[in-house]
């Protein structure tokens, strides 16, 4: 029998594995992807106030608190909106590959947020993702409409993710997420009343199969997804968390060529590029692992 580390290390790569198959719903879902997102916050808000009721969790806070989580809440909004839009107007690989450029905006954004300096392989590192970048533009030029909304849902996710990073250190995981997904619900019924038809009966009927697809997406691949990354890292460490994460573009290509080849299928080109952004992702995860261990280590010699 498998002992509770081990457990935690094959439940955290099924939990990257679902975070791959996000992708996959995002092509099969037929509906817009407005409405996509505005369904999967609504269902994983309602399933995420459930778990908070079931555990007796206080959900309480200020209302300058509350204000920066709507805030949040509007930015992964806008990130879901651009990713499921990047799948519709080009494929998942292409989303997924662009998905990967987080790791070059991180490196301008962190230093902006935490107040430290830039450091100088990120730098280095930033400049092969863009060529990455250049190698499947070249190669995949009548996608550049799903290569542009591919990169503003990474810089999007970048900057939710280094936000939310300030949030934990204050809040608990569970709370910060709840009211992200009703901001974000309160902020996309607004934006559909005022600039698309509204909520028309046509919007609440859809396919048997969207309807179960959805809810898969809002329940497994968010609610669940979310409550079981935290629940891992009581025996994984948060950087082995991220850095198996970085695994979520592979996972969800490979499924991507396996479910849909005939649009799947890309050419040589964008597999280089593709290869040279998600190696330079884990260079740059394995970089400051080999940092931190480093400090952690003087500082222990320090100590003696």
């Amino acid at each position: 029998m498998p002992n509770a580390k081990t457990k935690n290390y094959l439940h955290l790569h099924f939990l990257v594995f679902i975070a791959g198959f996000t992708a996959i719903l995002g092509e099969l879902i037929s509906i817009g992807s407005t409405a996509l997102v505005w369904y999967r916050m609504l269902i994983a808000g309602v399933l995420m106030y459930g778990y908070i009721r079931f555990i007796k969790l206080k959900i309480r806070v200020d209302t300058k608190t509350k204000l920066k989580f709507f805030g949040a809440g509007i930015i992964i909004a806008l990130h879901w909106i651009t990713f499921f839009e990047a799948i519709n107007q080009s494929n998942v690989s292409i989303t997924l590959a662009m998905f990967s450029t987080g790791a070059f905006f991180a490196s301008f954004i962190e230093p902006l947020i935490y107040k430290r300096r830039i450091i100088w392989y990120e730098i280095i590192f930033g400049i092969i993702v863009v060529i990455g970048v250049f190698l499947i533009t070249q190669s995949e030029i009548k996608y550049i409409n799903g290569i542009l909304l591919g990169i503003s849902s990474a810089l999007f996710s970048t900057l939710f993710a280094v936000i939310n990073g300030r949030f934990i250190e204050v809040h608990q995981a569970t709370v910060i997420s709840f009211y992200e997904f009703i901001s974000g619900v309160v902020f996309l019924t607004l934006f559909i009343i005022i600039f698309q038809d509204g909520f028309s009966f046509e919007f609440f009927e859809l396919k048997t199969l969207d309807w179960i697809y959805i809810f898969i997406l809002a329940s497994v691949c968010t609610a669940y997804a979310f409550i079981g990354s935290v629940d891992v890292m009581r025996l994984i460490s948060p950087y082995t968390v991220i850095l198996t994460y970085n695994l979520e573009p592979i996972y969800g290509i490979a499924l991507a060529l396996l479910l849909f080849p005939e649009t799947e299928i890309m050419s040589t080109q964008f597999y280089y590029g593709a290869i040279l952004i998600l190696i330079t992702v884990l260079m740059d995860a394995l970089m400051k692992n080999y940092k931190r261990k480093k400090k952690t280590s003087s500082i222990g010699d320090k100590s003696i």
